[in-house]
């Protein structure tokens, strides 16, 4: 993975397609104010530099039935290295799993969990998570809605060096 020093150019990249991943590169190359091969070039080398992890779609749980969302506590009996990386690679085999933390306190892991309803989630409950080697108890907290979902992270466009004048021609 290669090091890239952002300058603003790249942030309001980086700003763009992470508010909207299928933007063409000639609409991410006029917002960022260069041309479109040296966006592309750009684009590239922050994907090689490991900023731009993927793409993806945003999918309406509910679209799909998905109508339950459960943020589960989890403790474990151990926190051992090679218990809390078994516990993981366990977790990532569960596709209704979207998300797992670590977390330092009282809670081990943190996962978001979706299912199609309580019932669905209880057969989940009981015959996966708590029933997982290691599990020592499972608090669950139920999302009744929610008020802001918004992937990525804070992006200052205007933070960072100025792109170099031969940016355009160089594309770096």
């Amino acid at each position: 993975m290669q090091r890239v020093k952002l300058d603003r150019i790249d942030r309001r990249i980086l700003s763009d397609l992470q508010a909207d991943g299928r933007m063409t590169n000639v609409e991410l190359a006029r917002r960022a104010g260069i041309s479109a091969p040296p966006c592309l070039r750009r684009v590239r080398a922050l994907e090689e530099a490991g900023f731009i992890r993927g793409y993806h779609a945003d999918i309406d749980p509910g679209a799909l039935n998905y109508n339950v969302t459960v943020f589960a506590h989890v403790g474990l009996n151990s926190q051992a290295e090679a218990d809390l990386r078994a516990f993981e690679g366990l977790v990532n085999d569960w596709p209704e799993v979207r998300e797992c933390h670590m977390l330092a306190g009282e809670t081990d892991f943190l996962l978001k969990v979706v299912a199609h309803d309580w019932d669905d989630y209880q057969r989940f409950l009981t015959t996966r998570l708590t029933a997982a080697p290691n599990v020592a108890h499972v608090k669950s907290a139920l999302a009744i809605r929610t008020g802001k979902q918004q992937p990525g992270v804070p992006i200052d466009v205007d933070e960072g060096p100025e792109p170099h004048p031969e940016a355009d021609s160089e594309g770096r």
